[in-house]
């Protein structure tokens, strides 16, 4: 596979929250999106999920807790933890996840 530029990748996307899978690494998928500021609803995984922020902030409610992550950073979700988007989230967001997830 070539390099992908990960930010042009997710501006390209046809709609926001429409995520494009990348690949696999093992057991897990890696997966690209943009985000518009619309909240998402409240969901759960039966796996742990990887969160990264390249640009922009994801506004969560994790568990009923809200959590603000930044570019750069990345957020770990628990398996089976609820967690749902605010309003107010933008940018490009890296999902690591199980591939059945």
């Amino acid at each position: 596979m070539s390099v992908v530029e990960l930010v042009t990748t997710a501006a390209g996307l046809p709609q926001a929250w429409s995520s494009r899978r990348l690949g696999r690494v093992g057991e897990a998928c890696v997966k690209v999106l943009r985000m518009d500021e619309l909240p998402v609803e409240e969901e759960s995984h039966g796996a742990d999920e990887a969160l990264l922020v390249l640009e922009g902030r994801l506004e969560l409610e994790v568990d009923g807790t809200p959590v603000s992550v930044g570019a750069g950073e990345l957020y770990m979700v628990a398996a089976g933890t609820p967690h749902a988007v605010r309003p107010g989230s933008r940018g490009t967001l890296v999902i690591v996840e199980s591939a059945e997830g």
